[in-house]
């Protein structure tokens, strides 16, 4: 089948990651060919209810052009030549009518009944199948992870059967509904020609039916060429059988052969282990720590390259770095009473996984490969041939963990003799200067000649110094992480909205623009190509605590902030359109630069969660930080209010106190201005000190406001 990729039945068992990503390739053109057949079908059934309309129409016609001669029109006469011409155009479309009919039941028959059956058959099976490998999928996953999870202290004879048999028949089941799956976007490709092809050839041999009679030449001429087409048709009908019956043939191999691969722990006696391997891949369970003392299970592929333990998840692309497994140390170990687990310990020490095969079988052979991995039989011309004579005494190829100290010592001068690696450091900066990254085309967006920060260059390492310093001098005492008391609870306590993400620090860089979400998208591939060019792997893991002040990056072992960005200054947030665990903020800062232009950096970040529901959060944040604000501003504005009516009413208060001040004023000076009055008896009334005092006392405050 040249120009036709088809998908790998003889892979259907082993189920690996790149044979998942090719199927999602098929499953992607099949979506597509369901689309297009589609519109195609819309398009012909078009075709087709326009000829029936045509049809129609057409003997409607010949109807109403015998009915003229039975019209009576006001002004016109009979009128026998009219209406002999007219009956003469009704036979001509009468004949045409029926010609029109029988182009409607061969476009039925021809065009529209093959790209139907194409459409309600063949693309619907396709669904089917997918639905039901799903299902099964599913199915094996659930009966993967009991099996996974059996007791080896409280082994259960009759447990482990169940759930043995279980995993048997979810398997058996998987590995059928694939094939047939994969047979089935096989087949596929074919149909899609067929499907495409007849159709058309119907509806032209329709057409030259219809036209033959007026066309004789151009018939011929058409006639040849869809004579061909008919041919094509049928050597690839003819070729797809073949296909086929090749690929229903592979299927009953395979199920006969598979059988015993059904089994998660077959029997070493009739699958023996093989102890000289120095490549592998298959699943395994790996454990990740949730918490101090509680821990998850999460199942994905691994394989080893060269001297690298790689893992991939279900729906990645590539897989990623686990860990450098060259002089490492493997053994095999109890682990939270499970089966068939295996430690990885690297040469330094620092870093150690935890495995669980699915077998015994499996846990040897992976504890064997890695041993031989871990010695660098892999750099040899016969790895397996050098494995072999290396592991021939060997009854279990499981290496004893010996002190690091000893380790390196054995292993120093093999080690003096390997050049040294650059290590890259993860707060270092990739500017233009590097030969790597001027290859990378950096557009408006992106300020040029930016270095990039992989790193959280943190503050709090520099403070501590001062404050330990500063803490035998007396004052406030401070916690021995680097904050003081009060600052833990500054902008957590008496915000509304409070929401922890676990997030990793992918790096950050200077842009222009901060305009549309583009900026972010476009940092985030600078970044990660950046990673990629220099082999960064090194990421800070925080927790983003976002609040309706700031967002803060806080260290999860000691809780120091290591940094807090305004929430005012940042502008812009957004999850990748793809990965959406990738997300990034605009930070803006007024007045960064010399000449007092404001300065905008991009922030890009993984999380454990989806990015959009951190940028929502991040715009909750926003909103209910302006309407606070808002709120704030108009309590401000009724508070002055309240002020200015209070100020003028104290202001009426005292232009009423002085009035009445004045009134007083003026009846007193009006009393004393009067001329003495005599008494009856002829004698003169005189003024008391007191009242004469007041008078004196009035006349001078009158007399002082008036200098005034």
């Amino acid at each position: 089948m040249p120009g036709i990729d088809k998908l790998p039945i003889e892979e259907t068992l082993e189920d690996s990651p790149q044979t998942r990503s090719l199927l999602g390739v098929f499953e992607e053109d099949a979506a597509a060919i369901s689309s297009y057949s589609h519109q195609l079908f819309q398009a012909m059934q078009r075709i087709y209810d326009a000829q029936n309309e045509l049809s129609a129409a057409t003997h409607l016609t010949s109807k109403l052009l015998k009915e003229y001669e039975k019209q009576r029109f006001p002004l016109g006469g009979d009128d026998e030549v009219m209406s002999s011409t007219l009956q003469q155009f009704a036979k001509v479309i009468d004949e045409l009518s029926s010609c029109h009919a029988v182009l409607s039941t061969q476009l039925a028959d021809a065009m529209m009944f093959p790209i139907t059956q194409f459409k309600e058959r063949d693309l619907k099976e396709i669904l089917t199948l997918k639905e039901v490998f799903q299902i099964a999928s599913d199915d094996h996953d659930m009966a993967i992870t009991r099996y996974s999870r059996l007791s080896k202290r409280r082994d259960n004879e009759k447990v482990r059967s169940e759930v043995m048999e279980d995993v048997y028949t979810s398997r058996k089941k998987q590995h059928q509904t694939m094939m047939h799956y994969f047979t089935a976007l096989n087949t596929l490709q074919y149909k899609k020609k067929i499907a495409l092809l007849e159709p058309l050839l119907g509806y032209m041999q329709a057409q030259i039916s219809f036209f033959k009679l007026g066309s004789e030449n151009l018939t011929q001429q058409w006639e040849n060429f869809l004579s061909n087409i008919g041919t094509s048709v049928q050597n690839v009908r003819r070729e797809m059988d073949g296909e086929v019956d090749v690929m229903q043939q592979t299927i009953q191999d395979l199920e006969g052969a598979s059988d015993m691969l059904y089994m998660p722990d077959p029997d070493p006696n009739k699958i023996p282990i093989n102890r000289n391997l120095t490549r592998k891949a298959g699943y395994l369970n790996t454990r990740n720590k949730t918490g101090l003392v509680s821990s998850s299970w999460d199942r994905q592929y691994f394989f080893t390259q060269g001297g690298n333990l790689m893992s991939q998840a279900r729906g990645d692309v590539a897989g990623g770095l686990v860990m450098d497994i060259d002089n490492c140390s493997v053994m095999a170990v109890d682990c939270e009473d499970r089966r068939f687990c295996f430690q990885i310990t690297a040469f330094d020490g620092k870093k150690v996984a935890i495995l669980q095969a699915e077998s015994r079988k499996d846990c040897e052979e992976w504890i064997s490969t890695i041993n031989n991995i871990s010695k660098r039989i892999y750099l040899s011309e016969n790895p397996e041939e050098i494995a072999a004579r290396v592991n021939q005494s060997a009854l279990e190829a499981v290496t004893p963990s010996p002190s690091f100290q000893q380790r390196h010592e054995s292993l120093r001068p093999s080690s003096q003799g390997r050049p040294k690696a650059a290590r890259t450091s993860s707060q270092s900066s990739v500017g233009s200067e590097s030969p790597a990254m001027s290859s990378l085309s950096l557009d408006a967006l992106v300020a040029p000649d930016t270095p990039i920060q992989f790193d959280i260059i943190s503050p709090v390492s520099e403070e501590y110094t001062g404050q330990a310093k500063s803490a035998g001098q007396g004052g406030r005492r401070t916690n021995p992480f680097g904050e003081s008391g009060e600052t833990q609870s500054e902008d957590s306590e008496d915000s509304i909205l409070q929401q922890l993400y676990i997030v990793r620090f992918l790096g950050c860089m200077e842009v222009r623009a901060t305009e549309s979400d583009d900026i972010i998208y476009e940092t985030m591939r600078q970044i990660l190509a950046a990673r990629a060019i220099h082999n960064i792997f090194r990421m800070t893991e925080s927790h983003l605590l976002v609040t309706c002040e700031c967002l803060k990056l806080i260290d999860p072992q000691t809780q120091v902030t290591r940094l807090r960005f305004p929430l005012c200054s940042v502008v812009r947030c957004a999850s990748h359109q793809e990965n959406k665990r990738l997300f990034g903020f605009v930070l803006q800062t007024a007045g960064g630069r010399a000449d007092g232009q404001p300065v905008s950096v991009c922030y890009i970040f993984e999380s454990n969660n989806d990015g959009e529901k951190i940028c929502d959060s991040v715009g909750l944040a926003k909103q209910i930080a302006f309407h606070s604000e808002m709120d704030r501003r108009a309590s401000e504005k009724q508070k002055e209010l309240d002020k200015a009516k209070e100020k003028q009413q104290e202001e009426l208060d005292k232009q009423k106190q002085i009035e009445k001040d004045l009134e007083e004023q003026s009846r007193l000076i009006a009393a004393s201005s009067r001329p003495t009055a005599a008494a009856p008896d002829g004698q003169f009334l005189v003024l008391s000190n007191s009242q004469s005092e007041d008078s004196d006392g009035e006349e001078g405050r009158k007399k002082g406001e008036s200098d005034a």
